[in-house]
This record gives structure tokens, C-alpha cells and sequence, in this order.
């Protein structure tokens, strides 16, 4: 799902893979992680509908306007961990279907705001964390921006942005 779409060139070819030169090595990594080249160097926004996320779209919306880039909005889906009673194996992570994302798509779609600036929606699965700095990095992402956490399960198990903020690779913008 995307705000605006990029078709790729029709002459566009693919250098073949079997010389492992570290041209080819990047091409093989682009292939795998395939990224509009209209959104590099973009700002990496975390969203879920919450109302901190809200807020946090709404400065990434502003950073992007002011530089001139475009705005991948990060969806992370829910992965719930699941119980192997077969010995003592390590827990298995199972997605879960979350139609939440196509809601979002579509209340996005639909969002004046979002006129301003090029937008795409990306879903992951899987560690929040993990996954806007990977986001981050395959659209070598200028920025990160995340809404702060508020409550019991922040405190506890450390928030989302204080724990990206200590590992990413690039800014990170929190949003009270």
C-alpha cells in the first residue's frame, strides 16, 4: 500500500550474481530489500494510530516537508510468541494476521495532512526496534522519529524509543 507510487524503469538491468564483486554484492542486498530510491534519505516515522504516534507523524510530516524528502511511515505488526513443549526449545514466533495496517493505510489515505509530502506505508513483523532501524537503514533514512511511551509497560519492560535511541545508527527523534 503506498501513498505514491514509482514504476521502475523498463531499461533498468540486473547485473548477474555469480561475480561476487561488492558491486554485485549490492545489488544482490537491493534485490533482497527492494526500496523506492524516491524515499532515500527520507525520515522513518513509527506509527500505530495511538495518539503519541499521531503526534510523532505530524513533526515527521513537518521534518520531511522542510527537507524536501519523502516520509515512509513504519507499521510494525504484532508477533506473538508461542509455547514448544517438545524439550526445551527456544520459543517460536508466529505472525499473526493484523488487519490493523490496511486500516491505517486506508485513514491515511484518506488524511488531508498527508498531501503535503510523498508517503509510503511499509509493515513489518516482529521487534519494534528492530524493525524501524532496519526501515532506517534500507532507505538510508535521515531520521527516526518515534512517539514516547507513557505508562506501566514503558517503565517496566523500557520504552520503544529509549531502547531505539540507544541501539540505532542514526537520529532519533522523540515525540512527547
Amino acid at each position: 500500500m503506498a501513498g505514491h507510487e514509482f514504476s521502475e524503469p523498463a531499461d533498468r538491468k540486473r547485473k548477474p550474481v555469480a561475480d561476487h564483486t561488492s558491486s554485485d554484492l549490492r545489488a544482490v542486498e537491493q534485490a533482497r530489500h527492494p526500496c523506492d530510491p524516491a524515499f532515500r534519505h527520507g525520515v522513518v516515522v513509527g506509527f500505530d494510530g495511538s495518539t503519541s504516534s499521531e503526534r510523532a507523524l505530524a513533526y515527521a510530516i513537518g521534518m520531511a516537508r522542510r527537507s524536501g524528502s519523502g516520509l515512509i511511515i513504519v507499521h510494525v505488526a504484532n508477533r506473538l510468541p508461542t509455547t514448544v513443549w517438545a524439550g526445551c526449545e527456544p520459543p517460536v514466533f508466529v505472525d499473526v494476521p493484523d488487519h490493523r495496517t490496511e486500516v491505517l493505510g486506508l485513514e491515511l489515505a484518506c488524511a488531508d495532512y498527508l498531501s503535503e509530502v510523498p508517503w509510503i506505508l511499509v509493515e513489518r513483523g516482529g521487534d519494534i526496534c528492530h524493525e524501524l532501524e532496519e526501515v532506517g537503514r534500507e532507505y538510508s533514512a535521515d531520521a527516526i522519529v518515534v512517539g514516547s511511551t507513557h505508562g506501566v509497560v514503558g517503565r517496566i519492560f523500557g520504552s520503544v524509543a529509549g531502547r531505539l535511541a540507544k541501539r540505532a545508527q542514526r537520529p532519533v527523534v522523540v515525540i512527547p
